[in-house]
């Protein structure tokens, strides 16, 4: 089966830092990966928050998770600062990739790669709906 591999994006409009605790270390005695879908799972909420939402409240919509995907790159340990950089990216009319770069803070080392496929949903329905435009304007992004 190939790798997964990710390239970093150009830039990452948004970036979070989370310490890593005792109860995200697994009995490798490093950062578990479970843990750090974990901590990116807080990242993504903060950039929801960043931008005046949360994921469940986009101008009606929700945000739910499609699919996920990760590329580790080295160790995380306890009492570390990770920095998670996020940035939207591959939109489609009901949906967006969230791609991260998780680094440990202080060298700058890079610990793991990824993206978040995102679909929106109508709460009221729960079925997926077009991505509200007043939230694409809050990114950045013009569809005219």
């Amino acid at each position: 089966m190939p790798r997964i591999q990710f390239q970093p994006a150009a830039s990452y409009p948004f970036a979070t830092e989370l310490q890593i605790y005792a109860s995200h270390i697994n009995e490798g005695g490093h950062l578990d990966n479970v843990q750090l879908l974990s901590l990116v799972a807080e990242a993504r909420t903060r950039f929801f928050a960043s931008l005046g939402y949360s994921v469940l409240d986009v101008e009606g919509h929700a945000f739910f998770v499609g699919d996920q995907a990760v590329q580790y790159k080295s160790e995380g340990f306890h009492g570390q600062t990770l920095r998670i950089e996020m940035a939207a990216d591959d939109f489609s009319p009901k949906g967006l990739d969230l791609v991260y770069r998780v680094t440990e803070a202080q060298s700058g080392r890079e610990v793991a790669l990824g993206k978040i496929g995102l679909v929106c949903v109508d709460l009221g329905s729960r079925k997926p709906s077009p991505i509200p435009e007043a939230f694409m304007r809050q990114l950045g992004v013009d569809r005219t």
